[in-house]
């Protein structure tokens, strides 16, 4: 059985530069913010995510998408440029509490061997960390998560995303993102995909001694998201990151949400998330050589 690893999704220089076009009542959500008109129809979503795929995973070193608004699509259309990767969301969002992911769990629809036959090299899984539920139960699901991947000769990637205690309005992002780390940071997965400290703002320094804190708790490469940081922040991110320990990011928000609700997506995609991407896999590869 072939068995893909971590580099099977990064940048010749070693770094991670991934997109994410996974999300999905989130992405909704942004559509009707940017004044589609509601209901915002599932191949508005479909119809973006592949378009996304088709020009923006030229300039990544692997794309993440979903199998409830794209996969199928993105497989069909050979959408994915054949030097990027495809990792597929393996986790089920449960809405509740009026928000659209109250709750994960393993997606059994996802099938690994098929995935696999069809070309995608990683599954990613969500994981939910609040202090007032049960780690036990986190760790169970990564634990599972990691063998479903490991057996099937795929790279499993976990998301750690801290959200309010669901009893009490005591709060600490910054707190929360390092104690899911403690715990998550050695489970056995491949990749550890993180919220940037501080939502990227503020001083260099604050912001450099966030992400040390963050990288002696992860003991396996880690990458940065971008939800959450104003998208004219997330190259230092992404520089701040790589100089605390960080391998690069893998990213949707902050490469095409200034796109979404646009005419002519196509070109939008083209002229304003295109030139994003390929400074980021830049700035990757730079601080990727740094470290030689």
């Amino acid at each position: 059985m072939k068995s893909f690893t971590l580099n099977d999704i990064t940048r010749p220089s070693g770094g991670f530069a991934m997109l994410a076009v996974d999300q999905r009542e989130a992405m909704r959500l942004m559509f009707a913010a940017a004044g589609v008109p509601s209901p915002v129809e599932d191949s508005v979503l479909t119809n973006f995510k592949v378009n996304a795929a088709k020009i923006l995973s030229p300039y990544a070193s692997a794309i993440l998408v979903d199998q409830q608004f794209c996969y199928r699509q993105v497989v069909e259309q050979q959408a994915v440029a054949k030097s990027c990767a495809t990792i597929v969301a393996a986790d089920a969002f449960i809405p509740g509490n009026g928000i659209p992911v109250d709750s994960v769990e393993i997606d059994k629809s996802v099938n690994p061997q098929a995935v696999k036959r069809d070309g995608a090299k990683a599954l990613k899984l969500l994981v939910l960390w609040r202090s007032d539920e049960d780690a036990q139960q986190r760790l169970e699901m990564v634990r599972t998560f990691n063998e479903l991947c490991h057996s099937n000769g795929l790279v499993s990637i976990i998301e750690p995303v801290v959200r309010p205690p669901r009893c009490g309005d005591n709060f600490n992002r910054e707190q929360a993102i390092i104690d899911a780390a403690k715990e998550l940071g050695d489970s056995g997965a491949d990749l550890y995909k993180v919220e940037m400290p501080l939502y990227g703002k503020g001083p260099q320094q604050a912001l450099l001694n966030a992400s040390l804190r963050l990288n002696e708790h992860i003991n396996m490469p880690w990458v940065i998201l971008s939800s959450g940081v104003d998208e004219k922040l997330f190259p230092r991110a992404v520089r701040v990151a790589m100089t605390a320990g960080a391998s690069g990011f893998l990213a949707g928000r902050a490469v095409w949400s200034s796109v979404i609700g646009l005419p002519d997506t196509e070109l939008m995609l083209r002229d304003i998330s295109v030139p994003k991407l390929q400074r980021l896999g830049e700035i990757v590869d730079e601080m990727m050589a740094k470290r030689h």
